[in-house]
């Protein structure tokens, strides 16, 4: 959820006064920070990933299914483990929006091992059980998208009812009780109303409903003229909802910043895979996605800065939501893809330059700060910029993008990072970690073979709409870049220097060559000398992988082609060679222990299935379930027994007792551990790696 300060919450008004004084001290903190840790180099490989879950209560003799508002209680017990041994614990939980959500992540970050990908789906699995312990046997802890009834009639235990009239309610929702929101820590019920009060009315999310034979129009609740919507009226419809997300760690800045640029334009194709949510307010809709939801439940702009009113008291017209994709590129390869005409304070702008920070840098950071604060502590207003970062931290972290840029913590071993965010949360242990280990050796693929994603913003902001679509994954086309080579590679190519690309131009040819550097057994991600970590200057061929990958188009705008997942996961030939196939190159230079090598191609089929359409996303999944179900009147209304049994389906699949051909093929066994083998430990230790390095 972002930054946690503890202490005492001011007002909206108190808040709004000290805007401009967080604004100042924010960037002079950002400013000394990057002096301090511009230089820094070296830092390995580090990864990890945050999975969201929802804690559901059955009621079996009435075959109702409802959210339990047991976070707070349950968390108390679950960091017990980690106040009494924090390096040696497992996982760590923290809070989430929701009264009845949390978060886990991995007890420690995964390194740079191939070893470390047969680790993901053991941890989960040891998430999910950690928590089930402390459950009922009525209770259910799971990692769905969103809870389908959110919203709906007595959608919570204990049962609390909405107060839209009461003036001390933080959300004034006709659906959305405030005793839904995380009672623990301030932040949350004072972020639901502060943005409520800058925005100048309750937000509104707009959703158009899934209109079946039977569909009652007006919808509930709709909007005058607007019949066929499916209103929510409160913050915690979006943020209530559950992700997963991965944060990686850079050797430096530079190549964070190539990271966040290249994995940016793979946001909306993810969102695309990974479609879980297309239930609302217990209606199905036509949208398959959490994020225009969560986008409009936090968006805080004045009428002035929606356009809907001419500029008096607001300074700018703002085209999005603090919660959206992101809005340029940061990597000087990136900067001519940046079409899209960034809004920011000058003054802001030009006293970053003054500190010393580039343009791109600059304009990114200014950017994020045309927002105010819309969460401050009496404790946190006057800070030592030159140590502290918490007003920086204050805007970074409500600034939800699809990507975000991560400086160093003041005073840590901590790196540069990035964080990739658009996934939506899967139901079992394997597809989630299946996402997460596919992701991350797309990075070490990007960094190695020098890849080049970059589509302009104009585009990528595009395919996040039509990712969202009701089952985009099979029948949407996405702008995607038909080379995959970098600048570097092309005119290597166009000059003749066969260092950077020799064999690309060996169409079909069955002698393909691989990459330069190989692990002589050491299955290591980590350390300079094999460039696994991106500081490879180049030295990676571009292997014949991409050989048939036609790169000779000399307009900017005939790079970029309409294709769909299955073309960009699989490849197009001619046009792209496909993300699995590339990621499968890589690992052909690599050596892999048995097992590992067995759970990633298993995850590797996964996804190249459900990108293929021979399985669906989980949206499609639950909208079928839905459309099928024996009590559904083609109303568009998923009603309690349906939303129960549905939920009671989930149960079975995360808990392995039922297996949807559909979803999942027949079954997927990995070889995931929760150790990394003796033998290999052993053989580690004899060249002189080690894991914890």
């Amino acid at each position: 959820m972002g930054l946690l300060s503890e202490g005492n919450p001011l007002s909206w008004e108190e808040t709004k006064k000290l805007a401009d004084h967080v604004r100042e001290h924010g960037i002079n903190q950002f400013i000394n920070l990057y002096h301090r840790l511009k230089d820094r180099q070296g830092d390995i490989l580090k990864w990890g990933d945050e999975v969201e879950y929802i804690i559901v209560k059955f009621d079996d003799e009435q075959k109702v299914a409802r959210v339990a508002l047991r976070a707070q209680d349950l968390l108390t017990k679950l960091n017990e483990k980690e106040l009494a041994d924090p390096k040696g614990v497992k996982s760590l939980w923290r809070p989430e929006y929701g009264a009845y959500m949390i978060e886990g992540t991995p007890g420690k970050p995964f390194g740079g091992l191939m070893a470390h990908f047969n680790l993901v789906e053991a941890n989960m699995r040891y998430r999910r059980e950690e928590v089930t312990e402390l459950l009922g046997s009525d209770e259910c802890v799971m990692s769905i998208t969103n809870f389908p009834r959110l919203g709906a009639n007595n959608f919570t235990y204990p049962m609390h009812l909405p107060r839209p009239e009461d003036p001390l309610s933080s959300a004034r929702s006709l659906y959305f009780p405030d005793e839904a929101i995380f009672p623990g820590h301030p932040r949350f019920k004072t972020l639901t109303r502060n943005i409520r009060k800058r925005r100048g009315e309750k937000v509104s999310i707009k959703l158009k409903v899934f209109k079946d034979v039977n569909t009652k129009l007006p919808v509930d609740g709709a909007p005058p003229g607007e019949p066929d919507v499916v209103l929510l009226d409160a913050m915690g419809f979006g943020m209530g909802c559950c992700c997963l997300q991965l944060t990686f760690q850079a050797c430096n800045i530079t190549e964070a910043r190539r990271l966040y640029d290249q994995l940016a334009p793979l946001c909306p194709i993810m969102l695309a895979l990974t479609a879980a949510s297309p239930v609302y307010r217990g209606y199905l809709t036509e949208s398959d996605c959490r994020w225009n939801v969560i986008s409009s439940s936090v968006d805080c702009r004045t009428p002035e800065e929606r356009g809907l009113e001419p500029l008096k008291e607001s300074k700018f017209r703002i085209a999005k939501s603090r919660y959206d994709s992101i809005d340029s590129y940061l990597s000087p390869e990136g900067a001519k893809y940046n079409d899209v005409k960034l809004t920011y304070d000058d003054a802001v702008y030009n006293r970053l330059i003054d500190g010393g920070i580039d343009h791109l840098l600059a304009q990114h950071v200014a950017h994020l700060f045309i927002r105010d604060t819309v969460s401050l502590f009496s404790e946190k207003v006057h800070q030592n910029d030159n140590e502290d970062t918490d007003h920086f931290e204050n805007i970074q972290s409500t600034n939800w993008q699809t990507m975000r840029f991560k400086p160093p913590p003041p005073n840590s071993s901590i790196g540069w990072r990035v964080e990739f965010r658009p996934c939506e949360a899967q139901i079992s242990d394997f597809e989630n970690a299946a996402i997460v280990c596919f992701v991350v050796l797309l990075t070490r693929v990007i960094l190695s073979y020098q890849l080049n994603f970059l589509t302009p913003i104009s585009k990528v902001d595009e395919n996040m709409q039509t990712a969202q679509k009701r089952d985009a994954c099979r029948k949407e086309k996405f702008w995607f870049r038909k080379s995959s080579k970098s600048p570097e590679q092309r005119a290597a190519k166009q000059n003749g220097t066969a260092a950077a690309t020799n064999g690309a131009d060996k169409a079909g040819s069955e002698e393909e060559e691989q990459p330069q550097t190989h692990l002589n057994g050491s299955a290591k991600m980590n350390g300079h000398s094999n460039g696994l970590n991106g500081n490879t200057n180049g030295s990676h061929a571009q292997n014949g992988v991409d050989s048939d990958h036609t790169d000779t188009d000399d307009e900017e705008s005939e790079l970029f082609q309409l294709l769909t997942i299955n073309e960009i996961f699989n490849g197009k030939p001619g046009v792209f060679p496909g993300l699995v196939p590339l990621i499968r190159s890589y690992l052909q230079s690599m050596e892999v222990d048995t097992d590992t090598h067995c759970t990633i191609e298993q995850y590797l089929r996964f996804i190249q299935k459900r990108a293929a359409g021979e399985l669906i996303t989980t949206a499609t999944w639950i909208r079928e379930q839905v459309l099928s179900h024996p009590d559904y009147k083609q109303d568009s209304v998923v009603s309690e027994r349906i939303n129960y049994d549905l939920l009671k389906c989930i149960q079975r699949i995360q808990e392995g007792k039922h297996i949807d051909p559909a979803l999942l093929g027949q079954g997927n066994h990995s070889k995931t551990k929760d150790f990394i083998p003796h033998a290999l430990q052993k053989q580690l230790a004899k060249t002189g790696c080690c894991e914890d390095k």
